[in-house]
């Protein structure tokens, strides 16, 4: 019996109250669900003597208030929770959803409660996940949705997305999550916690692609509030195609590897992948980007305190590309299309550029992925093919400036990408 078939056969009562099992998830239905907008969680090193960067602002008895952009319309929506890396349940008292009116403000219509088994209080035990019930309101795809949540009074922030690139809220104490006025919402962070993702329900032919990478598909340097990232920018190419079936989730992590787990930047992608990507509703299409980090980790000098870059580990092209095959592996089990690509000019010292071109070969010619897309190829100097083209470079000659961004989605086979949803 599969989790979703048992947690189908539990009564609503026990899907709230977590009796069975800490991951449980709502019934299957006729509906067919898609994700519109999702994220991966990591976890908050947890240590007394934190830098700045990584402390989460304070939560308890108070409403967050979070600004999401889904890619795919619908008429009824589910949210969906995690309490992944928990140490204690996660309470939410009142969670509700509505259009954003711009800042921490919402429409003062159609504000909607989120329930879970009927009730709008809900505990999570560590390491569980929940879908909301469903939920009348109309979604529209491009369009910022405001997702409010009051938490119990001892509630603390131990997993978060850590970079947003979106302003989001915490009120001062008290429940502020019916509140259309931003008045109560002073406080602001740069990182998702909690929601996960919104599924809505939509049109049999709909699917979703989920980008998974590292930073540059997190969109590390790109415009705040702009929603600039290369997934971003696919999104508006399909709607400006007439694709109106299509959703695109963002699933990146800033510093993330394919091989090794980080104390700061999530766990290892080959091991994170059935979770963020697999078992999201409706992903038929993964496009995968990730390595540099792997290749470049090795080189930067341990140190003591917090080490976001421990393990130190060297890698070869022939390791990664073992991984890719485990990736490959994992999505052809579970039917879902991977489109591999190719690793973006970084300035790499020559044994490291090396492992790089050894990569990008064997993506481009190997054929083991159901297609290429080549960011490589779209983002470098021609006269410096180890550089990224100047008006590609945000300035850290890593990360891609927006337009840079906007070439990269360019660069998406989108007729090849489509096709493989439809099969």
């Amino acid at each position: 019996m599969t989790i979703r078939t048992f947690a189908a056969a539990c009564s609503a009562a026990l899907l709230v109250q977590f009796a069975v099992s800490p991951t449980v998830f709502a019934a299957d239905a006729p509906a067919h669900w898609v994700a519109a907008w999702a994220t991966a969680l990591q976890p908050i090193p947890q240590r007394a003597d934190l830098p700045p960067l990584y402390r989460a602002p304070e939560v308890g008895g108070r409403t967050v208030r979070q600004i999401v952009y889904p890619t795919l319309s619908g008429r009824s929506a589910r949210i969906h929770l995690s309490n992944q890396y928990g140490k204690a349940p996660l309470a939410v008292d009142d969670l509700r959803i509505a259009r954003s009116a711009g800042g921490a403000a919402v429409s003062g219509n159609g504000q909607v409660r989120v329930t879970f088994g009927g009730k709008s209080a809900v505990s999570i035990p560590p390491g569980g996940e929940l879908d909301s019930d469903p939920v009348a309101i109309d979604i529209a795809e491009g369009t910022p949705y405001a997702i409010s949540a009051f938490t119990g009074p001892e509630q603390r922030i131990v997993a978060w997305h850590r970079v947003s690139n979106q302003v989001n809220y915490v009120s001062t104490p008290g429940n502020h999550a019916a509140d259309a006025s931003a008045e109560a919402f002073r406080g602001r962070f740069m990182q998702y916690v909690w929601v996960t993702g919104i599924s809505v329900e939509s049109m049999p032919s709909s699917a979703a692609v989920a980008a998974i990478g590292d930073s540059i598909t997190d969109g590390m340097r790109s415009s705040l509030n702009q929603n600039r990232r290369w997934p971003d920018a696919l999104a508006r190419r399909f709607a400006a195609s007439g694709d109106r079936s299509t959703a695109i989730v963002n699933l990146g992590i800033s510093g993330n590897r394919l091989l090794s787990d980080s104390p700061c930047y999530g766990d290892a992608l080959a091991t994170r992948f059935e979770r963020d990507v697999l078992a999201r509703p409706g992903v038929k299409t993964a496009i995968l980007l990730i390595g540099i980090n792997d290749i470049n980790f090795a080189a930067m000098p341990p140190h003591g305190g917090l080490d976001c870059d421990f393990p130190h580990t060297s890698v070869t092209a022939v390791d990664l590309i073992a991984g890719y095959q485990r990736v490959i592996s994992a999505a052809r089990h579970a039917g879902v299309k991977v489109f591999g690509a190719t690793l973006t000019p970084a300035s790499l010292p020559a044994q490291r550029e090396s492992i790089r071109l050894a990569v990008n070969q064997w993506i481009r010619n190997s054929r083991a992925f159901d297609g290429v897309v080549d960011f490589d190829a779209a983002l470098r100097d021609p006269a410096q093919p180890d550089r990224l083209r100047r008006a590609f470079d945000s300035g850290d000659h890593i990360h891609p400036s927006d337009a840079g961004y906007a070439a990269m989605a360019d660069a998406v086979p989108m007729d090849a990408v489509v096709n493989s949803t439809r099969k």
